[in-house]
């Protein structure tokens, strides 16, 4: 674990001129482009559906995260997959059978990554983990953006993390929800290694600052945990 990955959510930006934001967090540093999908029915609110990652694609030079927080969700799997989505991501909730929306992500030669909100467990983790290449903790209960960091997802991280060091794969661990340069340091040295950022990006003076500080801030975080786990076991 040595990067740290910065994903702006679309959900924060100026929805009037997409394009245009898209390519500006791109050119201030952005790593993915986080694109949520909400359905007015698994979550409290409506959101942008296949057209959107459709017509923002031919703008986005880094990979596409489309969370979807919908239910049923695998009859949008195939339209987000034509759309242009690099990584889709699903809740655990929202599928009969999670292995086999994992394998039907992936059928199309996507990245596929499970989400777990503040209060799922994470033994739905148990069977899948070698499936997935991405695993994503909310912070804060799916649905609103600008919403405030939930401080017991802090542990949650830590035990993601060792579940996937013992694996010996690389899945991204991906942290969603109330994350500004504040709190990344402790995201970082929790296990985070892909932060998604919305009002902490797109409502700030620059971009560029707002996601070199986060960047910045959990790379401080994760070094410092490293050489806390490395004295461990000098000890």
């Amino acid at each position: 674990m040595s990067s740290i990955r910065i994903a702006p959510s679309l959900l924060s930006a100026d929805f009037a001129r997409l394009g245009d934001e898209v390519r500006s967090v791109i050119e201030a540093g952005a790593d993915l482009i986080h694109f949520d999908v909400m359905d007015n029915h698994y979550v409290p609110n409506l959101t942008i559906g296949p057209l959107v990652c459709q017509a923002i694609k031919p703008h986005a030079t880094v990979p596409i995260d489309v969370h979807l927080m919908v239910k049923p969700v695998d009859a949008l799997i195939p339209m987000f997959a034509q759309a242009g989505a690099d990584i889709i991501s699903f809740h655990p909730e929202a599928s009969e059978h999670v292995d086999r929306t994992i394998q039907l992500i992936r059928s199309h030669g996507i990245k596929a990554g499970l989400v777990l909100n503040p209060a799922t467990p994470l033994n739905v983790l148990d069977h899948v983990l070698d499936h997935l290449d991405l695993v994503l903790l909310m912070s804060v209960n799916p649905g609103f953006g600008g919403q405030s960091f939930i401080e017991s997802t802090l542990p949650k991280i830590e035990s993601v993390r060792r579940l996937i060091d013992r694996s010996g794969r690389e899945v991204w661990l991906e942290v969603d929800g109330g994350v500004k340069i504040d709190n990344a340091q402790r995201v970082g040295a929790a296990g985070a290694d892909t932060l998604v950022a919305g009002s902490a990006v797109f409502n700030s003076a620059s971009y560029a600052q707002a996601i070199a500080g986060i960047r910045d801030n959990a790379r401080l975080g994760q070094r410092a945990s490293n050489r806390m786990a490395g004295g461990g076991a000098a000890s």
